[in-house]
């Protein structure tokens, strides 16, 4: 546990460093483009001096969001405030789309009422400076994003990048204008504002997803169900649950298969086993091991399962059955089935299921559960 206390700890201070270095860059470049744009007349280069500064706000709103995040759980929180990192995100996303609509309005005003820029040397080693600046800083914000798993500095370096093409343009507007005495940039602005207004957007909708909660990773779900299985006498491992509330910060539950012969001291074992071997490898604390029996009593079961798994795969849309057991006292079939999301209509499937069991196996009562698969793809 201290070790990752310790690792959360680096995290937050990569994030937190990353952010300042941010604030400090963009402060500079906002106050230099701002004086330039001033005195040049420059709509695009103002703007682009304004992008500048919601930069620095949205580094502010990360190390504030990674600074509250990091708060131990309490009782009314007892996961943690993790997630507020996902808030954080969300603002800086919104941040983007605003300052998408704001250049375009200004754009529009003066594409209606023009005014003449007039550019110097000066003006144009800031914005080409400005643009070196803005792909470096861009690049190593989301680098750090994407290796610390934070969409706040993923969204950071993005809009950093989304920044560096509006100097770009910025750029060339002024050189056509130099050489050539037409005046793009109102409309440029204008392009520029559509392409920040699509990302902003495209931001507020994976944050969104993220919140909402989305399917778990593919490969952690397998690795982690691999090293579920490797313990003796677990024969599967089913409908693994993977609850998100922070960037790499899980907890879940998962479904077992072991013989209906264990006893209940050697099944609290073996879960405390699988819940130590899984939190110590991936981080992840399962709060619960279901069990399901296998039948090793009765040689006929293995015949009946098979012969039930071919009639249940033969129809469309089922794509797993596990927990399966047959109780000949009671005369019952129980299992679970995983049925498609893309089938129309999942209730429809799993009363075909139960009338082609049921067919096969007349005198058993079935019970069929239709099982959600969470974490595969």
């Amino acid at each position: 546990m201290q070790q990752t206390k310790n690792d959360n700890d680096s995290r937050n201070k990569t994030i937190i460093k990353t952010g300042i270095i941010g604030i400090i860059a963009n402060l500079f470049l906002a106050a230099f483009k701002a004086a330039i744009g001033v005195v040049s007349n420059s709509i695009a280069i103002t703007l682009d001096a304004v992008n500048n500064l919601s930069d620095a706000a949205s580094s502010v709103i990360t190390i504030a969001g990674t600074k509250l995040a990091s708060k131990e759980p309490d009782k009314k929180h007892p996961f943690g405030y993790g997630r507020i990192e996902y808030l954080s995100a969300l603002i800086i996303s919104l941040i983007v789309l605003y300052a998408g609509v704001t250049s375009l309005t200004e754009s529009i005003r003066k594409i209606i009422s023009p005014e003449t820029p007039e550019y110097s040397i000066p003006a144009l080693i800031i914005i080409a400076v400005g643009i070196i600046v803005k792909i470096i800083l861009g690049k190593y914000v989301k680098n750090i994003g994407e290796k610390v798993n934070s969409e706040s500095l993923i969204n950071s370096g993005e809009d950093a990048a989304l920044d560096s093409i509006i100097s770009a343009s910025t750029f060339v507007a002024a050189i056509i204008y130099i050489f050539s005495g037409y005046s793009l940039e109102a409309w440029l602005g204008a392009v520029i504002s559509a392409v920040i207004i699509k990302s902003g957007l495209e931001m507020i909708s994976s944050t969104l997803s993220q919140i909402l909660g989305e399917r778990a990773d593919a490969q952690l779900a397998r690795n982690i169900k691999d090293t579920v299985c490797q313990f003796p006498d677990v024969s599967g491992a089913y409908d693994l649950i993977l609850n998100n509330y922070g960037p790499d910060a899980f907890n879940g539950s998962v479904h077992i298969e072991v013989p209906d012969t264990k006893s209940a001291d050697e099944l609290d074992e073996l879960i405390r086993d699988i819940t130590l071997e899984v939190y110590r490898k991936y981080n992840v604390l399962l709060t619960a091991v279901g069990v399901y029996s296998i039948n090793t009593k009765d040689n006929n079961v293995i015949e009946m399962r098979e012969k039930i798994k071919r009639e249940l795969f033969s129809t469309e849309y089922i794509t797993q059955m596990h927990a399966f057991y047959v109780n000949e006292n009671k005369k019952t079939i129980r299992f679970d089935i995983i049925i498609s999301f893309d089938a129309p209509d999942r209730w429809e499937v799993l009363d075909t299921a139960k009338n082609k069991v049921k067919a096969l196996y007349p005198d058993y009562e079935f019970r069929i559960a239709m099982d959600t698969d969470f974490s595969d793809e």
